[in-house]
């Protein structure tokens, strides 16, 4: 479907944006529920991360799980639902949705179609703007749900909560290309004011609390939460809302729609880590890429569920990487390096590393955060990536790779010197309190004796 013209509208300021909301949305009264929780499943071919969500009357609906994303968005070609309602531009509303522009003269009948209507951008991290034109697509408003969590905080489902007025963006079966099959969207976590979490606390007064623990296991889906601090109850019922080390979730405020004379916030999350250590020896490193610039946005650590392995700054990476290898050639581990399996640099072969209950016994990784005492500790089960070909290298490779020179996030934002990444938090707790602005984490689980891949999801009814 090719892209409608887009007229650039005056936003206005708003007040009371609820009364506007409400005024957009069918009638069918909202209620008070339970937490929310999603399984998250692990994609094996694409290393995406996948929840699960109810739309369209309700239909059971698979999205991209990303982070630092603003909002939900589906692929509206097709879309069946007879309770959508378009966002117009005349409304205080679009102001406080962040409407990109305003549609206008689109007279089709559909949701991917409208006249004077709000539009956002739905955004693929996985694909790169198509034609070299911005893509846009209509705002809506319309039903939407997932799993409860019941008031133990060990059993997600079976059912899914009543369906709630909920805004998303549409898009088009084009922005869909690069993500895993059966996908039909993206579930945007960030810093915003339509995100899932941020919605979700608005209509059902819920702590402004999620958490996410990503699953290891190939075959068994991790979890992620939202309206609840917990307790979130495990494997041999262990509640991983605690023990918890908190870090302050740190606002980046040059994001990447920002112009030279107009800065706007990234929606990502970042975290300060202060120093790395490698077999608790700190390592040496330009201190000035650990800090967010705030001319324009680079430097510092960030926190993405789309990308598969922690991105290190070419200067920070070689720096690891050689701390790495000249702890694991030493007492206690004996390792020598074999020849290395794209992406990563450094590898040994599978057969002379020993592995405990955490992992690969190798050197441990501490990320140091914004108080010496506050520390991620990255064991093997989060460091090492098994590699085994058939018929060829088996191998253990440590799973962090070279970004290059601080590369751009747009044309005016640079990129972060740090990005962990999907694996490095797999079997890791992780609450985003969004009350205090602070990150909660448990580092690995696997010690605990239990996993994220543990909890509980009860049977579909029927």
């Amino acid at each position: 479907m090719a892209m409608p013209k887009l007229q650039v509208p005056l936003l206005f300021l708003f007040f009371f944006f609820f009364f506007f909301f409400l005024a957009l949305t069918p009638s069918r009264a909202q209620t008070f529920g339970p937490p929310l929780v999603s399984p998250v499943q692990k994609d094996a071919s694409t290393l995406q991360y996948i929840i699960t969500a109810y739309l369209q009357s309700p239909q059971e609906t698979k999205l991209l799980l990303d982070l630092g994303a603003s909002y939900i968005w589906i692929n509206c070609d097709g879309y069946n639902s007879s309770s959508y309602r378009h966002i117009p531009c005349t409304t205080l509303l679009d102001e406080f949705v962040g409407c990109f522009a305003c549609l206008m003269n689109c007279r089709d009948s559909n949701p991917n179609c409208g006249d004077s209507v709000c539009v956002l951008k739905p955004e693929n991290p996985f694909q790169p703007s198509i034609s070299g034109n911005e893509q846009y697509a209509p705002a809506l408003v319309d039903y939407f749900s997932m799993l409860t969590l019941d008031n133990t905080g060990s059993i997600g489902g079976p059912s899914s909560s009543s369906p709630f007025t909920f805004i998303f963006s549409c898009g088009y079966k084009e922005n869909l290309e690069g993500l895993a099959r059966g996908v039909t969207g993206s579930a945007g976590l960030g810093r915003s004011s339509i995100s899932i979490p941020v919605q979700a606390s608005a209509i059902f007064h819920y702590p402004r609390y999620f958490a996410l623990c990503l699953s290891g296991s190939k075959t068994r889906p991790g979890a992620a939460f939202v309206g609840t601090k917990g307790p979130y109850k495990f494997g041999r019922g262990i509640d991983l809302s605690k023990p918890l080390a908190y870090t302050p979730l740190l606002l980046n405020p040059v994001g990447k729609y920002s112009y030279p004379d107009l800065k706007k916030p990234s929606s990502e999350y970042f975290i300060g880590v202060s120093s790395i250590k490698v077999n608790g020896k700190a390592v040496a490193l330009n201190q000035s890429l650990l800090a967010i610039d705030s001319g324009n946005g680079s430097g510092g650590t960030k926190l993405s569920t789309v990308v598969p392995y922690t991105q290190l700054e070419t200067s920070i990476y070689k720096a690891v990487t050689e701390a790495f290898v000249k702890a694991a050639a030493s007492s206690p581990f004996n390792l020598t390096a074999t020849k290395p399996v794209q992406p990563f640099s450094v590898c040994y072969p599978a057969r002379n590393v020993r592995s405990t209950r955490a992992g690969p016994t190798v050197p441990a990784i501490d990320l140091v955060m914004h108080r010496n005492d506050v520390v991620w500790k990255i064991l093997g089960s989060n460091s090492m990536v098994r590699v085994a070909e058939k018929g060829g290298a088996d191998v253990w490779c440590l799973g962090f790779v070279d970004a290059g020179v601080r590369p751009k996030t747009s044309i005016f934002a640079g990129d972060p010197s740090i990005v962990i990444g999907g694996y490095q938090m797999e079997d890791n707790f992780l609450q985003f309190d969004l009350e205090s602005m602070r990150l909660g984490f448990s580092s690995s689980v696997l010690s605990r004796g239990t996993s994220c891949a543990s909890f509980r999801f009860a049977a579909k009814k029927g």
